[in-house]
């Protein structure tokens, strides 16, 4: 069985286009995973196709209604004979990471994200309708159609099949609360700048032990947020591999201020 995601958007072409090209296009080809797109305004009741008016108490701008979002979400619930897990991605949400991700390919098959749009949805769409709602972050956008690619994006390349192998997202950033090592590719010098020696040793254990060093190095300077939340293992060989990256950077941090 596939992973069903339904988008509920003004701009579904734009959405649908790019959800059907290069990974996630080759996915749906092969059945994988199912991105389908649901214009709003087709489920309007008047002839001009409006789905927003002036905000009750005053302000600029205007509200999407709940009619129309109710229709195009019961719709899609009904095509599925079931409730469908819902979300709605606005700035108000919590902020999506990897293990939101995780736990959205893991506990469901099928989603509907809700794109927002002008100041806002009425609220009681969102308290009748909708089971969480997630941000991209602390900033806002014109619309929630990036987020929502985001999510669909970040949710089925973990879908079995979509990848080639789990080990393609299991070594990325965020997957165990580290940043990503750094990648090198061919030709072995550029502009002055060489490979690291180790990466053309063949030695795998020597290569996977630099890359993790790489990665905790990483983390430390760039997210100490994430850093500080790391729990590392009582070995021998971690203890030994936190010492030297101690040792290193408390060098490097006494050279820059020489």
């Amino acid at each position: 069985m596939n992973y069903w995601i339904d988008i509920m958007t003004l701009f579904p072409d734009t959405v649908g286009d790019l959800m059907n090209e290069s990974i996630l296009g080759r996915a749906q080809d092969r059945g994988y995973i199912r991105i389908e797109t649901h214009q709003i305004r087709d489920y309007t009741t008047n002839k001009q196709n409006q789905v927003d008016d002036y905000p009750y108490g005053g302000g600029r701008g205007c509200v999407m209604q709940a009619q129309p979002l109710h229709d195009c979400w019961q719709h899609i619930c009904e095509s599925h004979g079931q409730r469908v897990h819902t979300i709605f991605l606005s700035p108000c949400g919590k902020v999506f990471t990897q293990a939101d991700a995780k736990r959205l390919a893991a506990d469901y098959d099928k989603l509907i994200l809700v794109c927002g749009h002008y100041e806002g949805v009425d609220q009681r769409f969102i308290d009748a309708c909708v089971d969480e709602e997630i941000s991209l972050g602390d900033f806002v956008l014109t619309g929630g159609e990036i987020p929502a690619m985001a999510v669909a994006d970040a949710v089925c390349r973990l879908v079995p099949g979509v990848l080639p192998d789990p080990e393609c997202f299991e070594n990325e950033s965020h997957w165990d609360g580290l940043l990503e090592y750094p990648q090198y590719s061919r030709p072995e010098e550029w502009m002055g700048r060489r490979v690291p020696a180790i990466l053309l040793s063949g030695d795998h254990a020597r290569i996977a032990r630099w890359r993790r060093k790489q990665s905790i190095i990483r983390t430390r300077l760039r997210r100490p947020d994430m850093y500080e939340k790391l729990t590392f293992q009582d070995t021998k060989q971690e203890r030994k591999l936190l010492a030297e990256i101690e040792e290193e950077l408390e060098e490097t941090e006494h050279g820059s201020q020489t």
